[in-house]
């Protein structure tokens, strides 16, 4: 190796671990040997072989590394120059708007003399804040290439075009203000965008949100139309949710003809057809939940669904199932008492009322139990009876096997809902996060025009879409910004809905409706740890209780600060905010809420939904945080996916952070976890993916008596049960 190439690898690792704590001479001594060949994908493989719990930071020297590598391709294949970092801003967006990357609005909507202003605002520096694994995640999945898979944008030009595309209808007075707003909480990883906004913001294929919710009626019409449209949603990138349980069970009459239905499974297995074959822009097959109520007749062939033994004529493993479930079969699971199933259709035809519409407005009392026990004393309904606690077992044995249902619990879900007055919520989405209003669409004729044409008329049923975006709680909240960060949060998620490119007439008609975001958290474990709050701890409840109600408030006083210049969202009118039920519900108090509760009542709220906390676990690798609000796997773990298999240590990890992470996430007291979500679910208008983490040995009582616990405290929904094989330590608070 010749003394310049010594001296140019010498400069290039001075660069790559300025300021970082790690031993730059022993790592020059492994790197530099007599005619080896030192390439910079070499050097990334060494660095990344270093990291360790003692030397988390060469993390950061491999993400330098690899920096070094965009920025030459991005120089090669713009043509400038290969010492400079970033190249000309508005030269990026005229080539990847011929090469038809980009859409042609961001030309349209902007000047060049705007956006050689935003180009003065890029801080390339803040390429610094990702460690590896959230740069290549980003790089390889989200930048903007061209066809043939070329670097041409760069971290910092996609934060800018994100917060350009975002921006773009907001009044020009302001419009500068608000990219440079959105621009400053993207490019300082105070917030991500849902990924299919990171993905496709500025770009021509434009759906930017996260998924949907369909409900299927129970008719052969409407069976079939919702395929289409989750195929369609699916082809576009969207994640489904799908609640079936208005579709007649197995054995049901048809026309009067009985036992002639075939039941759910059938349908299930061909939305299982429809994930697989539908796949999201060639990247990934589909993903679509689908929910089920506990007393429908076919619940006990639904659970065994996804199980790996058995008639595989009555599986369906790539699809993911939920159980929605009220409070009087969780009372009779506790206390061992008997469940009746039921048949959607007999009930509609012999009670005249539809089961599933009702729930009950109190706890332990109420119109859904009323109609549930007027259904067991009937003498003209089939049903059969089961012990609950039965049911309770297949759902858990299910859950232990394939990490699903996830658990939808369906009274407090609607006793929580801010918008009662226009609807019923029957489930949740893909994720479990997203609570709000739903209805099936009706097929209502098929008329001829003059000229021949066939068309189809349906009356639009509420078909929920998820507009998402989340707080980096490990970095926002330390740097005191959150009322700064989700002012303009607030504002962005708000353009989504006008933004959107939809599939679907009723996704965009309910979008408008009522434009319902939600304003999601990540980073809890990270916070705490440098906060140093222990996970199992009085301390971790309180503070999740405080720090949520503040996300809270701000929250409701954006929206409602933006419902003052753009008007409140269509279905406002009857709705608990408006009403001022919303505060009271949740016990806020204070001169603070109550001069909120009265500028709500007065000016009236932009978004009819708020907030949702989703899983976010790729855009929280992306921002070197940990995920959603759940525990860190370990302090040192391999994040392993189908293309790389990277050294992960916890957030910030350190001789003070260390003890907080310690403990593995599947034997940490889920307990705790229970009682922090249940702190902030109180401030949360819809729901929060929330894992349980278990060690595959678990007692079932040990499981019962968590979901029991979770019911009791008032969460919404539980998404996975995430059990590990036998290599962690024994786990204490599971054998008590």
């Amino acid at each position: 190796m010749t003394t310049t190439v010594t001296d140019d690898l010498t400069q290039l690792i001075d660069r790559a671990t300025e300021g970082l704590k790690v031993d730059k001479e022993a790592f020059l001594e492994k790197v530099h040997k007599p005619g080896s060949d030192i390439n910079k994908d070499h050097l990334i493989k060494r660095a990344l072989e270093n990291i360790d719990e003692a030397n988390p930071d060469w993390a950061f020297a491999a993400a330098r590394l690899y920096l070094q590598t965009l920025y030459e391709q991005a120089a090669a294949n713009r043509g400038y120059g290969s010492t400079r970092q970033y190249g000309d801003f508005y030269e990026l967006i005229q080539i990847l708007t011929e090469k038809g990357i980009y859409t042609d609005r961001l030309l349209q909507t902007y000047t060049k003399e705007e956006m050689d202003y935003f180009a003065e605002m890029i801080q390339p520096e803040r390429d610094l804040l990702f460690n590896y694994l959230g740069l290549y995640t980003l790089a390889t999945r989200y930048l903007a290439t061209d066809h043939d898979k070329h670097t041409y944008e760069l971290p910092q030009e996609r934060w800018m075009v994100i917060a350009m595309h975002l921006m773009q209808d907001e009044d020009r007075s302001y419009r500068s203000r608000y990219v440079a707003e959105a621009y400053w909480a993207l490019s300082n990883l105070y917030m991500t965008v849902a990924t299919p906004t990171l993905t496709n913001a500025g770009k021509t294929h434009g759906q930017l949100s996260s998924c949907f919710i369909d409900t299927v009626d129970d008719n052969l019409q409407s069976i079939y139309d919702s395929n289409t449209d989750i195929a369609k949603l699916s082809k576009n990138g969207g994640g489904i949710g799908v609640y079936m349980g208005k579709v007649r069970g197995r054995g049901s009459s048809i026309k009067g003809f009985k036992g002639m239905s075939s039941g759910v499974v059938p349908w299930i297995k061909q939305l299982n057809n429809t994930a697989v074959s539908v796949d999201q822009l060639g990247t990934r097959k589909g993903a679509i939940a689908i929910y089920l109520d506990v007393w429908h007749s076919d619940i006990e062939s639904f659970l065994d669904l996804k199980l790996n033994n058995g008639d595989e004529r009555l599986r369906a493993h790539d699809i993911f199932t939920g159980v929605s479930l009220p409070d009087y079969f969780m009372e009779q699971v506790e206390k061992r008492g008997n469940w009746y199933l039921f048949d959607p259709h007999e009930v509609r035809q012999v009670m005249g009322y539809s089961l599933e519409d009702f729930y009950d407005e109190e706890k332990g009392a109420g119109s859904w139990r009323e109609r549930y026990l007027e259904c067991v004393q009937s003498n003209q309904l089939t049903k059969r009876v089961v012990p609950a606690i039965d049911i309770m077992k297949r759902i858990m044995k299910s859950q232990l096997e394939s990490g699903t249902p996830f658990m939808f619990y369906r009274d407090e879900v609607n006793r929580q809902n801010s918008n009662p007055h226009n609807g019923m919520i029957y489930c949740s989405n893909l994720c479990t996060e997203i609570t709000q209003n739903q209805s099936p669409t009706e097929f209502l004729e098929e008329v001829t025009e003059a000229d021949g044409t066939i068309v189809k008329k349906y009356k639009p049923g509420d078909y929920v879409v998820c507009n998402l975006s989340s707080i980096n709680l490990g970095r926002a909240v330390p740097d005191q910004v959150l009322e700064r960060l989700i002012n303009i949060q607030v504002r962005m998620l708000d353009n989504v809905i006008d933004i959107n490119t939809l599939p679907l007439k009723q996704t965009q008609m309910t979008n408008q409706k009522y434009r319902a975001i939600g304003l999601g958290t990540f980073g809890w474990h990270h916070l705490l740890a440098k906060q140093n709050i222990r996970w199992e701890s009085n301390e971790a409840v309180e503070y999740a209780d405080q720090l949520y109600e503040k996300i809270a408030y701000l929250t409701i006083k954006t929206s409602m600060e933006l419902s003052k210049e753009k008007g409140s969202y269509p279905a406002f009118e009857g709705s608990t905010w408006q009403s001022g039920h919303y505060f009271t519900n949740k016990g806020y108090s204070g001169e603070k809420w109550n001069e909120l509760k009265r500028d709500v009542a007065a000016n009236g709220i932009r978004n009819g939904y708020l907030m949702a906390v989703a899983p976010n676990s790729s855009t929280s690798m992306i921002a070197g945080s940990s995920a959603s609000i759940d525990p860190v796997f370990q302090p040192f773990y391999f994040e392993e996916k189908k293309d790389f298999k990277i050294a992960v240590t916890a957030p910030e990890l350190d001789h003070n952070t260390y003890d907080i992470y310690r403990r593995s996430a599947y034997i940490l007291d889920q307990r705790w976890s229970v009682r922090q979500n249940a702190a902030r679910q109180k401030h949360i208008d819809q729901s929060i993916s929330f894992n349980f983490y278990v060690p595959n040995t678990i007692k079932a009582s040990v499981l019962l008596d968590l979901h029991l616990q979770a019911w009791k405290e008032g969460l919404k929904t539980t998404y996975y049960v995430r059990s590990t094989s036998n290599d962690v330590e024994e786990c204490e608070w599971c054998q008590s």
